[in-house]
């Protein structure tokens, strides 16, 4: 499976996000700048986090703009997997294949440290390796993590079994129904502010972030690979 890793200016995770690709989990991966036209030849986008465009306006914003992101758009829409974690997250948001918005941290500081989250569907192309209601370890980075919704979002949220992921135990950010994670109604777009690709390997200190990586794959193999 091969993956694009969009960059914008001011993106800083996406050599992590390259490497849990490439040296964890043993798949295709390639940088794209923010000012390709097209995203051919790949089965599978990732927006990693950082900083895109210094965050100015509100996070995401301009990014949601640029180039590229009218190919994430297309591909999204027909069924490519899209991952967007941390400021990726933020972007898909403003680029509207996600419904809501991020506020600031409910106690408007800036927090780095692994939390728990709780899977609340298993049954996505991006937690197919999970059990239902695990709880897994994963770190957040983030100053504007606090998903926001209103009531007719929230209940369709719920309603089809969007909210993926929850913070469990604790609520870092003050995120509405505790949410971490958003899917699409399709199912084949994720937002989550944690990032599983900092949590890839034991030695990083959780190893639970890899098992999102290989649902993807798994779930493309299975779609894809015609058996002879």
């Amino acid at each position: 499976m091969r993956f694009a890793v969009i960059v914008f200016p001011g993106s800083n995770c996406d050599v992590d996000m390259y490497h849990a690709i490439r040296d964890e989990l043993g798949e295709e991966a390639e940088y794209i700048w923010h000012t390709e036209g097209s995203l051919e030849g790949y089965d599978g986008i990732l927006l990693p986090g950082g900083f895109s465009y210094g965050d100015y306006l509100r996070s995401g914003a301009i990014a949601r703009f640029s180039n590229v992101m009218g190919e994430v758009i297309k591909a999204a829409g027909e069924g490519m997997p899209v991952l967007g974690v941390c400021n990726g997250f933020q972007i898909l948001l403003e680029a509207g294949l996600l419904p809501g918005a991020m506020r600031r941290n409910s106690n408007l500081k800036f927090m780095c440290r692994t939390v728990q989250l709780k899977v609340e569907n298993a049954d996505t192309l991006f937690t197919g390796a999970y059990s239902q209601d695990e709880v897994i370890d994963i770190p957040i980075a983030h100053g504007e993590g606090s998903y926001y919704c209103d009531e007719d979002t929230l209940a369709a949220l719920k309603e089809n079994r969007q909210i993926v992921f929850t913070y469990h135990g604790e609520n870092p950010n003050g995120s509405l129904a505790d949410i971490a994670g958003i899917t699409n109604e399709r199912g084949n777009v994720l937002g989550m502010m944690p990032h599983p690709e900092r949590a890839v390997d034991k030695l990083l200190g959780s190893a639970d972030g890899l098992r999102l990586f290989q649902s993807i794959v798994k779930n493309w193999r299975e779609s894809h690979v015609v058996n002879a």
